[in-house]
């Protein structure tokens, strides 16, 4: 789901849409993201694991982190950086604005 861009921002999904904890599967600019309300925040990191390549958004959330299903590395929402083995490297974490009720991403640039 995506929609027009603004500044290298594309609308990916309504705030009010998303549920806290539960990853949402986008696509910007042909690369697959993780969106995630996650403590009060939003977060967009690259969906695809760094050490398998599997869905980061079919994962669970605990707090600021996201771990990958298949092996169980868990990722930093605001980093992306690997909080343990097997993964030894972090996936791009993005930019994210809040407008209104929008979620926008920017794949462009990361953070």
């Amino acid at each position: 789901m995506t929609t027009e861009a603004t500044e290298g921002f594309v609308r990916v999904a309504a705030l009010s849409e998303l549920e806290a904890d539960s990853p949402t599967r986008v696509v910007v600019g042909g690369v697959a993201v993780s969106v995630v309300l996650a403590e009060g925040e939003v977060f967009a990191i690259n969906d695809i694991c760094s050490h398998a390549n599997v869905s980061l958004s079919e994962g669970e959330v605990d707090g600021c982190s996201i771990e990958c299903w298949l092996h169980g590395s868990s990722f930093d929402l605001r980093t992306g950086k690997p909080s343990g083995l097997p993964a030894t490297r972090p996936v791009p974490v993005y930019p994210v604005k809040i407008e209104g009720d929008d979620v926008l991403v920017s794949v462009t640039q990361e953070s």
